[in-house]
């Protein structure tokens, strides 16, 4: 179901991570018998790929890549990334907090985002479709 690579130095939660992948899963009605694959990297790293594929030049979290059939894909996930959303919601006004701003709440949080995006949810059409997709997260989120 879950395979995860990790090229950095920050510990990964893979407990974290496989429960989440069980509850958007489920909750997608996809089978257990599809995989994702999760790669941690350093923000270089996730800035070069984002260049190349998003055109942004620029770090980003988190980078989804449709797989076909069985596997669904890959999701590139920045750690240190994850950490500076998680610090900036900290220093948000209590009614700007859309999420708790620890970094596994954080990491949760992108990762449903990166499944989503392999489920063919996006945000970046229109807004009903960033609606839907963020009420998804959020319903997901708080599943965990």
């Amino acid at each position: 179901m879950l395979e995860i690579t990790n090229l950095t130095k920050t510990a990964v939660d893979k407990k974290l991570l496989t429960g989440v992948a069980k509850v958007v899963f489920k909750g997608e009605n996809v089978g257990k018998e599809k995989e994702v694959s999760v790669v941690f990297v350093n923000s270089n790293k996730i800035k070069e790929w984002n260049k190349k594929f998003r055109g942004a030049d620029k770090p980003t979290d988190v980078l989804s890549f449709e797989g076909e059939e069985r596997f669904l894909g890959t999701i590139v996930i920045c750690p240190a990334e994850v950490r500076k959303n998680a610090s900036s919601f900290a220093k948000a006004p209590k009614d700007k907090k859309e999420i708790n701003s620890s970094f596994k709440k954080e990491l949760a949080f992108v990762f449903i985002h990166g499944i989503l995006h392999l489920l063919g949810y996006e945000h970046e059409s229109n807004k009903g479709k960033a609606e839907k997709m963020r009420n998804r997260e959020k319903y997901y989120l708080s599943q965990i």
